[in-house]
């Protein structure tokens, strides 16, 4: 499975733990940037992930800033990107399960390193229900007409 991970300058650090993590467990992960902790503007890469899922060169994305709201807004105004913030484990494979999410966004400032890699586990490791989600994810896209 190939992965985008992007962040700003809030996420970077943990960008840098889980791009490590997700690759210990043999996914390929495409780093889009930010680099460093200097100033960064989330929507950056947050397109950069986004437009990587949405022409399928990458089959997940995963988004770090701060609060996980900007990354979260950003991904989400490119067609057929289902991205969601997630903050617990729960909400991470809900969104998988519920809602075929295709982009996990995780709030930096607000999760330890391990949670985030639980949330990341979580999310990865659960799949898409189908069935009655199915038909509101359809609606989701439906309604951008």
């Amino acid at each position: 499975m190939k992965i985008a991970i992007g962040s700003d300058h809030a996420g970077f650090q943990l960008k840098e733990i889980l791009r490590s993590y997700l690759q210990s467990k043999g996914f390929i992960v495409e780093d889009k940037g930010t680099y460093s902790e200097e100033r960064a503007d989330y929507p950056d890469f947050a397109h950069a992930v986004a437009v990587s899922v949405e022409k399928k060169e990458n089959d997940f994305g995963v988004l770090i800033c701060g609060s996980g709201i900007g990354v979260n807004i950003t991904a989400n105004k490119h067609k057929g990107i289902r991205a969601a913030l997630c903050w617990n484990e729960e909400v991470s494979a809900l969104a998988r399960q519920h809602n075929d999410a295709n982009v996990l966004c995780l709030p930096a400032r607000f999760m330890s390193d391990e949670l985030a890699k639980k949330c990341t586990d979580a999310f990865f490791t659960a799949s898409f229900e189908g069935g009655r989600h199915a038909d509101r994810v359809k609606k989701i896209t439906e309604g951008c007409n």
